[in-house]
Order: structure tokens, then sequence, then C-alpha cells
């Protein structure tokens, strides 16, 4: 709940040697009930501490720190996704006292709301009453407002991507220039993901929790699906676009892989196969972002 400002803090001071642990990469017991208070907790970390300075691999994870210039490029698209959040609330339940009187065929999205709103008549023939239309007109009040924040922050949003414009292979830019992809999704994918640094394929697909989790213990080899440990705005962000890579994208080399895997009956269901497309969407995405590798087959939208 603190973020990262301690860390920030400490990391100021030169004689000061900081960590950021991930408290879920260090291995627990496995027992049903277990005893846990801070003094535990605290000798846990001390000596996972102690055996990540020793060298042990994987003893636990460390979190890298994102600049102030890469945390708060992050609001905007989180900001925009509450906001939208709020608005289909709100836009549900003008519906849902309008379904309650017998009326249907109104939608508080339109322009024209507040006028069809006085022409509005219940299904028995009758005006709204008072304090019906009175609360469905402090409804509409604040939708409205929702609908100018979510103008504003898009705004932000295109003058923070218009910035990288005369720079072609800038990392939005360039997820741009691919057919399929708008400046939300450039922006979610840059600002939740590709703007850190991965050494390798795997790292990237865990960082969105789309890596896959074996069981192997004997004669058991089984797949478990993804992690889903990652980044789940990332993971949400890559599910959606590979469903939009299909039919934007279809003569792309990871289009034909997909449809070949459900033709041949090689992943169980599209759901599934839908999931391994994301991932192997990802990573070409990081190596186009990052190495300049165009993605095989790919439409470039004109310029």
């Amino acid at each position: 709940m603190d973020g990262f400002w301690i860390e920030r803090v400490l990391a100021a001071e030169s004689w000061i040697e900081s960590y950021v642990v991930d408290a879920a990469s260090i291995a627990v017991p496995r027992k049903r009930r277990r005893a846990k208070t801070d003094r535990i907790d605290g000798e846990t970390l001390i000596r996972t501490l102690m055996a990540y300075k020793r060298g042990e691999p994987r003893v636990c994870s460390m979190v890298k720190v994102p600049s102030l210039e890469a945390e708060d490029r992050l609001r905007i698209s989180r900001e925009r996704k509450a906001l939208v959040a709020e608005r289909i609330a709100h836009n549900n339940r003008i519906k849902g006292l309008l379904f309650n009187q017998g009326i249907r065929a109104y939608e508080p999205m339109c322009r024209d709301r507040r006028k069809r709103l006085e022409e509005l008549r219940t299904g028995d023939g009758r005006p709204l009453s008072h304090h019906l239309k009175a609360q469905i007109v402090r409804e509409l009040d604040r939708l409205e407002l929702l609908l100018g924040q979510i103008k504003a922050v898009e705004a932000e949003r295109d003058a923070l991507i218009a910035e990288e414009k005369p720079d072609q292979t800038a990392p939005m830019t360039a997820l741009l220039a691919l057919k399929g992809i708008g400046a939300e999704f450039a922006a979610i994918l840059y600002a939740e993901g590709l703007f850190r640094q991965f050494g390798n394929r795997r790292q990237i697909a865990a960082y969105a929790g789309l890596a896959p989790s074996p069981w192997q213990s004997g004669t058991i080899n089984q797949e478990q699906g993804v992690s889903k440990a990652g980044n789940p705005r990332l993971r949400t962000t890559m599910i959606q676009l590979a469903w939009l890579w299909l039919r934007h994208q279809p003569d792309s080399a990871l289009t034909r892989w997909f449809h070949v895997r459900i033709d041949k009956g090689a992943l169980r269901s599209k759901k599934v196969a839908i999931v391994a497309l994301a991932r192997k969407l990802l990573v070409a995405l990081w190596k186009y972002v990052h190495h300049g590798i165009v993605i095989e087959g790919a439409i470039v939208k004109a310029a």
C-alpha cells in the first residue's frame, strides 16, 4: 500500500543497500495450519536475504522499481479504465430504473438523452413520476461528468503519443503502426510492460502471467495452465488483442499458427489456443519494439 517511495528514500542514502522483495516468491511451509507472526516473517525475510546475497538461485524474486516517469505514465490508462467502469455502472443503473417501469428503448449514451427523457412514457402510458425523473436526472449529471473526464484523460494519452510522433522508432508510435492496435492498446502495452527491460522471452511471458505452469512428479506430467502470477492488466489486454489480431491480421504467421493448431486439434479449445497466441504475440511485440524485428506477415498501416 505504501508504493515505492520508501525504497526511493532509502536508495538516496549512499550507505543503505535497499531491496524490494516479491513476497509471494518466498517459500513457506505447506502445512494446513502454520504459525504466522511478524517475528516469524521477519526471520524468514532475513534468512531469505542472506541466501540471496550468497548467490543462491531462485530463493526469491526481487522487484525492479520503475522510474518516476514510468510510474506516472501508468496512471493514464488505469484512470481511464476506472472511469469507464463507473460510466458503465451509471448507464446500467439508468436502464434498470426505466426497465422497472416498462421502458426499454432509451439509451443514456445518446446525445439527445435529456430531450428523450422528457418524452418517455411508462409501460401503462404514464409520464415518469417526479422522484424517479429527478433520480435519473442526477444519474445523467454523473454520467456526463464521467464522459467529460474520460475525454480529458484520452486527450492526455493522445498528447503523450503525439510527443513521440516525430520518432517513428518510438515504442508507442511503432505499436500504432500495426493494424489492429489503437491508441488505448498501445498506451496500455507500453506503460504496463513493454517499457521494462527483459532478458528473454520467458521473462516477459512470466511478467504478464502467461507463462505455463507444469506439474511433474514421478509418472505425473500435466499442464496446469498459465500461472496468472504477473500483471493482470497486461494479461487481460493481451488476450483481448489476440482476438483482434485474428480479425485484423489474417495473413500473419501468428494467425496461421493459431488456425493450424485449431484444425489439427493440438489444443483443446479456442480459449486455450487464444491464451497461447497472446503469449506468442506479446513476445513478438516485445521483439518488435525493442529489437526492430517485424512480425512475419503483419500488416502495417499507411503513414
